[in-house]
């Protein structure tokens, strides 16, 4: 049986052909989000020329930003999908090839998981992720390979989805299964609340923690094109696989409560609660 990284890896690799970047609307206002805070950094600490990580680089969006405002620094892009990483670099070649600075810029495929235990202490000065970090499988001990990756005052800035995220799916999944008499399950990641993330962050030894929280709510033509949207963006191991294991009876009744209780003018309305979190390593 397929481990769950292997699985996304599939997943992943599956939605790079095209339909990522289509559906990745929310993926993009995070990702904008947040360089819109490293910018900020920039100007009072992180000057151009440091070396930056990013985890789960996915199609490049993240990446071709990091670069337009960080010409000259070094920038290590992971992910753990290759055909994601194919879409990158050609996202990317495009831009460092007119400028020059491509070798500035590598990809490496892999579990950052894996990947980060074992790599060198004290090799970064930024290490950046949006939309990514939910799919850890064991945040708290990553938290702290990736606190010892960066020099002493690096930054640790990440965006990620908060524990509210789709409660209108999982509102109308907990109606059905009351009135049909059965326990509830979650359908879906086991996202963190903000609070749980700066304890974790804290606990992993950073010096200090800011969080950010937004939240997003976004209309969808119906409760079926929502969830093939979230699909198209590499998430049908997780929130978008509802029906597993359920008869068509109890997923029929749950789109007709989600349409009922969730319709906005143009169909019904999906929240997005995002996250973003600042940590910075001692010194």
């Amino acid at each position: 049986m397929a481990s769950k990284s292997d699985r996304i890896r599939l997943q992943f690799n599956r939605s790079a052909a095209g339909s990522y970047d289509k559906h990745a609307h929310v993926q993009h206002i995070m990702a904008e989000w947040l360089i819109g805070s490293v910018i900020k950094q920039k100007q009072e600490s992180l000057p151009d020329g440091i070396d930056i990580l990013e985890i789960g680089c996915g199609t490049g969006f993240l990446t071709e930003l990091a670069v337009r405002h960080y010409f000259c620094s070094s920038i290590l892009a992971l992910d753990i999908a290759p055909a994601m990483l194919d879409a990158a670099e050609q996202r990317i070649g495009s831009i460092t090839d007119s400028t020059g600075s491509r070798s500035r810029v590598r990809f490496l495929q892999a579990d950052v998981e894996i990947w980060a235990a074992a790599a060198p202490s004290a090799s970064f000065d930024l290490i950046v992720s949006s939309a990514c970090f939910q799919w850890l499988n064991h945040p708290g001990e990553t938290l702290i390979h990736l606190r010892r990756l960066l020099r002493p005052g690096g930054l640790l800035m990440f965006t990620t989805f908060g524990q509210d995220t789709f409660c209108e799916l999982h509102e109308a999944f907990d109606e059905v299964y009351q009135a049909e008499g059965l326990e509830p399950r979650r359908h879906g990641l086991p996202l963190l609340s903000k609070e749980d993330w700066q304890a974790l962050l804290l606990k992993g030894g950073f010096a200090s923690v800011r969080v950010e929280q937004s939240v997003k709510l976004q209309i969808y033509s119906s409760v079926s094109d929502f969830l093939h949207s979230v699909k198209g963006v590499g998430a049908s191991t997780s929130e978008a696989d509802t029906a597993r294991g359920l008869s068509r009876r109890l997923i029929t009744a749950m789109f007709k409560t989600y349409q009922e209780k969730f319709s906005v003018p143009g169909g019904i309305v999906a929240t997005y609660d995002l996250l973003l979190l600042e940590a910075v390593a001692p010194c």
